[in-house]
């Protein structure tokens, strides 16, 4: 049998500086499952807040020469999670690390990629100068929004994608008569891989936005009569579209309807709209944590790990080792 190549860990002198993990206070869950697939114990460091909310963070041990890797994912409250990743990024850099990777697994700010309207900002290319400006020597990510945010970066970019897992979940259903489904047009090269790895057919939803920014589905285009749905998106926030293009399917014949997405922002009434959806199981990762005790008790929400995807990138970029297999 194959013998699998040993990780150095922070103790072994061989490694080019010990690998600390560090982690803010959105997801400090995931970071400690990370830790533990890693074999390495969790940076010990002192955050906090002022009366005022001002961020106060402090590192409790010798970080001189090592590789940090600090896990914060933007999610809400947003504005202060991203504020508390650039603080503890720039003690970080004041404090000699050797190099700072930024692992952000759900990167906020994303769907501001572009200017659609006239006098709006470019929010994603901001958020990325202000990590390059904090001290960040490289981000790991995951299932951006647009792959080409990660143009905006003028350091190194690992984007990963949750894919290999939510497949794996997905091939355990036993499913007949699969039908891969993209809510929206630009969601169909996504949904397309989807379909070609579970062996399943395609079909888009074609949905018109009104001035609100709500969505409204408009027409199913491909075969869904008497078949199972996954439907396929990036992001679920507050629901609206997934919930829409479910009653969709099921007005076309669909026999039954499931969603998947990475990212489960799940903001708003999206608890209430999926339980009272045709919808009979909505999987996600845990890329955000479930915050809401509503969300954490809904029976159709089904939460899957990326730690293990995430500690595979840690340690191929700490062993600067190719992070391309983890893309299959």
């Amino acid at each position: 049998m194959r013998r699998q190549p040993e990780f150095r860990g922070t103790d072994d002198p061989m490694s080019s500086g010990q690998l600390k993990l560090f982690s803010g206070s959105a997801h400090p869950a995931l970071a400690s499952e990370i830790a533990e697939f890693l074999g390495v114990s969790m940076g010990h460091a002192r955050l906090h807040r002022f009366p005022d909310t001002e961020v106060s963070f402090q590192i409790e041990e010798n970080i001189r020469g090592t590789d940090v890797f600090v896990l914060q994912p933007t999610s809400a409250p947003v504005d202060q999670h991203l504020i508390e990743l650039c603080v503890m990024i720039d003690a970080f850099r004041r404090s000699s690390a050797s190099r700072i990777t930024a692992v952000i697994p759900y990167y906020g700010y994303a769907r501001q990629d572009r200017k659609d309207k006239p006098r709006v900002p470019i929010s994603a290319k901001l958020v990325a100068n202000l990590l390059s400006a904090a001290g960040a020597n490289r981000v790991l990510t995951m299932d951006l929004h647009k792959a080409q945010i990660q143009g905006f970066f003028d350091i190194p970019v690992d984007h990963l994608f949750a894919a290999p897992v939510i497949v794996e979940h997905c091939r355990t259903l036993q499913a007949e008569n699969l039908t891969i489904v993209s809510p929206d047009a630009g969601g169909a090269e996504r949904a397309r891989a989807y379909a070609k790895r579970l062996g399943g057919e395609l079909a888009i939803i074609d949905k018109r936005r009104s001035e609100d920014g709500t969505a409204e589905v408009m027409n199913v285009i491909g075969d869904v009569e008497d078949r199972t749905c996954i439907l396929q998106d990036d992001i679920i926030d507050t629901a609206g579209t997934i919930v829409k293009a479910a009653a969709a399917l099921k007005n076309n014949g669909a026999k039954r309807v499931l969603a998947c997405a990475v990212h489960g922002v799940l903001s708003g009434p999206a608890i209430e709209r999926l339980e009272a959806a045709p919808l009979d199981q909505v999987i996600i990762t845990n890329t955000i944590p479930l915050n809401s005790e509503r969300a954490r008790c809904c029976k159709k929400v089904r939460q899957l790990s990326v730690a293990r995807l995430l500690g595979q990138a840690i340690r191929s970029i700490h062993e600067e080792t190719s992070v391309s297999s983890l893309f299959v």
